[in-house]
């Protein structure tokens, strides 16, 4: 038992230090940005808090054609956008090709898995040449039109209605639903666990996407906040506080969402590892 005890002990101690580590440079984030300028590298505890650096985000950066508030706001409607759209269609592709009966169905869900294997890297080329034949560079249109379909989203739909009996469509049918209604009234309400995960992680990953956007986009009132945020540090690095200022602000949205549906990640990671 006490052999035991000094073990758990030991590794509860390293992961209690690995959690520090890990979390360390976030706190050191959030508090530099509290900091004066000159104290920022400089003290570990400052004299004084300020909210100087917030300000400056909020309010003089938009003379210096830096418009945060309004790349935060871009951040929020393209993240939202893109996550309605890949759960709505990752819905209905699901369940194509779950449920409908068809010659080469397979075929197709087989290419999603193949296509799945390839990094997202290898498509930007061919993807920024199709953007720019539709003319469609700095605009929001070559944030999202890429991103509304997700293989994975339909990857986790299709597995999931394939574990609904196949007995509450066919008595929908016989009220006289249509497949529309049957997707959103019967099978959406039952997969909402896979639902919120797909939402989830999209949101996330689109909120924090950066290459792409910092490809197709140069009009800084377009810009999401990651990449407005990397622009003012090319050109403006000597302002530090204020990149870190604009930075925890980056991620609050986050961390809230991280707090509030934190199940819903430990649920996608076990159903991952599955």
């Amino acid at each position: 038992m006490k052999k035991k005890k000094i073990g758990d002990f030991i590794i509860y101690f390293f992961l209690f230090l690995g959690a520090i580590i890990w979390i360390y440079p976030y706190f050191w984030l959030l508090f530099s940005s509290f900091k004066p300028s000159s104290e920022i590298y400089t003290q570990f505890w400052p004299t004084r808090f300020t909210l100087d650096h917030y300000k400056f985000i909020f309010v003089m950066a938009g003379k210096m054609q830096r418009p945060f508030l309004r790349a935060l706001g871009n951040s929020i409607y393209i993240s939202f956008t893109v996550t309605f759209s890949v759960v709505l269609t990752s819905a209905f592709f699901g369940y194509v090709l779950a449920k409908l009966d068809y010659k080469g169905r397979k075929t197709i869900f087989n290419f999603i898995l193949f296509q799945m294997l390839f990094p997202g890297f290898m498509f930007i080329v061919p993807l920024f040449v199709l953007i720019r034949n539709l003319r469609l560079l700095n605009t929001y249109s070559a944030i999202i039109l890429p991103a509304i379909v997700s293989a994975w989203g339909t990857f986790m739909f299709t597995q999931a209605y394939k574990s609904i009996p196949s007995d509450y469509i066919e008595a929908a049918k016989i009220d006289g639903a249509n497949t529309f209604w049957i997707v959103t009234r019967v099978m959406f309400p039952l997969v909402r666990s896979t639902a919120s995960i797909v939402g989830l992680f999209t949101f996330i990953g689109t909120w924090d996407n950066f290459m792409w956007p910092l490809i197709v986009m140069k009009d800084y009132e377009k810009m999401p906040l990651s990449v407005l945020l990397a622009s003012f540090n090319h050109e403006y690095s000597s302002y530090v506080g204020p990149i870190l200022a604009g930075s925890v602000i980056q991620t609050i949205p986050m961390v809230l969402i991280f707090l509030m549906f934190r199940k819903y990640f430990l649920q996608g990671i076990s159903l991952s590892l599955k």
